[in-house]
């Protein structure tokens, strides 16, 4: 069984897919947007709409509120080939305030050259904000593409004092 809820926030709604205390879909989209793109083993699952997700609801209403760290207490899954769960997994340590290049994202994640396929898996990542692919930028500072537009992006990391 799966649940589902948004949450509003300052930049619009926030759709959230869970199944149970695991976080399997973020983004400020729509749920059909999350379920073509999560594992079909889960998206086949009955999907429960609930007016909040325990745990999860009260950790995300907190960063919106101001406490950045947060995010970091959401357990999450998402599908992926092993290179972009590493790129996930190093997203997920960059601290809120900061932004760390691609070129520095491929290289934590083992693989300096790999700069597009991390820019890739920025792009694939199912968890947005909570895996935060909103903290990378471009080599030169500018802010380089977000799945859920620049003003949204832009929002972000001013909320978190990166900008």
């Amino acid at each position: 069984m799966l649940f589902k809820t948004t949450h509003r926030t300052p930049i619009g709604l926030l759709y959230l897919i869970s199944s149970e205390d695991v976080l399997l879909g973020a983004g400020f989209r729509s749920f059909e947007d999350l379920l073509e793109r999560m594992d079909p083993d889960d998206s086949s699952l009955e999907a429960k709409n609930v007016k909040t997700i325990p745990i999860i609801s009260d950790l995300i209403a907190d960063y919106f509120a101001g406490d950045f760290s947060a995010l970091g207490g959401i357990k999450v899954r998402q599908p992926g080939e092993k290179f972009s769960q590493a790129i996930w997994k190093a997203m997920r340590k960059i601290p809120a305030g900061k932004t760390l290049s691609y070129s520095d994202l491929a290289a934590r994640a083992g693989s300096p050259a790999a700069v597009r396929a991390a820019g890739t898996a920025c792009g694939r990542n199912l968890i947005a904000p909570i895996i935060p692919c909103h903290r990378i930028i471009k080599s030169g500072g500018a802010l380089g593409n977000y799945g859920y537009g620049l003003e949204t992006k832009d929002w972000l990391l001013r909320h978190e004092g990166a900008l």
